[in-house]
């Protein structure tokens, strides 16, 4: 089955020129104008995919961002003229998986759309304790309780618990989760950990703080 991916744009030029390359490389698309109309798309359709312009009449990028995140974790790659580091950082902070700045290569797009897909399907199912990871499914849950994670919040987690008892540092961190060429503030590691721990409840202690270096997740014995 085809995944299909929406592609959010004002401009018709830019939308057309992404959706050829990505037929040609097996998807389906949806395209939207703006970001009301990519919501209502949303919606009603199966998406696997959001390619989210940042600057769009009726709704814009940031705030369709935040809309899919308080429903679905459903992978975003933001696409914007916006360069600066604390664009991309506040990209990352409310959910985006990528950021991509205009002007771009469609094929270096496509090629972050296919290595987006490869790294979700291809990872394991791993179960800590009380805690349970669906990697195929990207899915978390405590004592059969499913947690609503982010897609940064899931990716951070797994790297994690791939590395269980392991000290791992703030720019570790950064390059494998956000990867090696996001040159963000290491604070969001930070943040994004405070939420995590958050999220996770009595199983927050999982996530234990190395003081001055990062951290280390910890099964409990």
């Amino acid at each position: 089955m085809k995944k299909t991916i929406l592609i959010v744009d004002d401009e018709l030029r830019i939308r057309k020129l992404i959706t050829d390359f990505l037929v040609r490389e097996g998807y389906s698309t949806l395209e939207a104008g703006d970001g009301l109309l990519a919501l209502e798309l949303l919606a009603k359709e199966h998406i696997d995919l959001v390619i989210l312009d940042v600057m769009m009449p009726e709704h814009d990028g940031w705030t369709v961002c935040r809309e899919i995140r308080k429903k679905s974790n459903i992978p975003v790659i933001m696409l914007t003229a916006k360069g600066e580091e604390v664009d991309q950082l506040f990209a990352f902070e409310i959910g985006a998986d990528e950021y991509v700045t205009k002007p771009f290569s469609p094929k270096v797009l496509t090629a972050r759309v296919n290595a987006l897909f490869r790294r979700i399907e291809g990872e394991k199912a791993t179960v800590y304790n009380g805690l349970q990871i669906n990697t195929t499914a990207r899915q978390v849950s405590i004592d059969e309780q499913s947690l609503d994670l982010s897609p940064k919040e899931y990716d951070l987690l797994a790297y994690l618990t791939e590395n269980s008892g392991k000290a791992l540092s703030r720019q570790q961190i950064l390059n494998q989760v956000w990867s090696y060429d996001y040159f963000g503030d290491l604070r969001t590691v930070d943040t994004h950990i405070n939420r995590l721990r958050t999220k996770l409840g009595e199983k927050s202690t999982l996530v234990q703080t190395i003081r001055g270096y990062g951290y280390r997740f910890e099964v409990e014995k």
